[in-house]
Parts: C-alpha cells; structure tokens; sequence
C-alpha cells in the first residue's frame, strides 16, 4: 500500500512539474541572436535577446562587449542608434545605446533595452551625428542576420 501511494505522489508531482514548466515556455519565449562581426569595429561581439509576451509586445535587449567609443570610429561620431526593421521592412530609431557608465563605459561594455509593438526580423547599430536621425546615413557598426 506504502509504494502505491508513493507511486501515486510521484507521479503528481512529475505531471504538476511538467505542466508548470510547459505553461512558462508558453507565456513568453526569449530567442538569442549573435551579431555578425563587424569590418569597423572588429573586436566588438555581442548579442541581441528577443523576448515576446502575451500582449504581441517584443522586448529587446543588446548586450555588447568590445564596443569602442564612438568618437574613436572613423570618421568620428557622437552616439550609437539602434535600428530594427520590422516583418513589414520598416526601418525604425529605437534609440541610442547607453553603457554602463556614460555612452560607453571604461570597460567598452553597452547595452539597450526597449519595447516595440513591431515584429522584429533584423537589428543594427550605426555611429550617427543625431539621435532623431528617422533613416540611418552610416554604414552598419554591428548588425544581425534577419530572423
């Protein structure tokens, strides 16, 4: 009688786990993407993490490393703007990046965060004069394969 009680509880116990954690994957998923390297920025390497809720909102988070300060790009600049273009290939300024202290900080590490209601298929970053530019003018400093 002891087992089959036992038998029982595990059992519970393993279908209560798997549909907690089947309900979690469902809510939200986030996917992973690697920047490509970068002919003006070599050493820099990072990743964007897309994250889409409920709500068919998407969060976008970049996590870059190596980022050299964008007045030592040539030719010199004053800030990063994030670029997204979208499942209908618009091409939208999400901002500009922030490190961690400052535009970038002393151990050139950056990122960005935001939400958008737009399906992204593509991110990536140019050393711009403006942050309110609407179209990136400079060639890209880092960018994604669409996805």
């Amino acid at each position: 009688m002891n087992t089959t009680n036992f038998n029982f509880f595990s059992r519970n116990v393993l279908l209560g786990a798997s549909a907690t954690l089947l309900v979690f994957s469902l809510t939200s998923y986030a996917k992973k993407i690697k920047f490509l390297a970068s002919s003006v920025v070599p050493s820099a390497r990072g990743q964007v993490i897309i994250k889409k809720y409920k709500n068919e909102n998407y969060e976008i988070k970049i996590k870059i490393d190596e980022l050299a300060e964008v007045q030592k790009v040539e030719p010199s600049k004053n800030m990063y703007i994030v670029w997204m273009e979208s499942e209908k290939l618009m091409v939208k300024n999400m901002g500009y990046i922030v490190g961690n202290s400052g535009a970038i900080s002393s151990k050139l590490k950056a990122g960005f965060k935001t939400i958008t209601a737009f399906k992204p298929t593509k991110i990536f970053i140019t050393a711009e004069d403006n942050a309110n530019i609407p179209y990136p003018i400079n060639p890209f400093i880092l960018e994604t394969t669409r996805f």
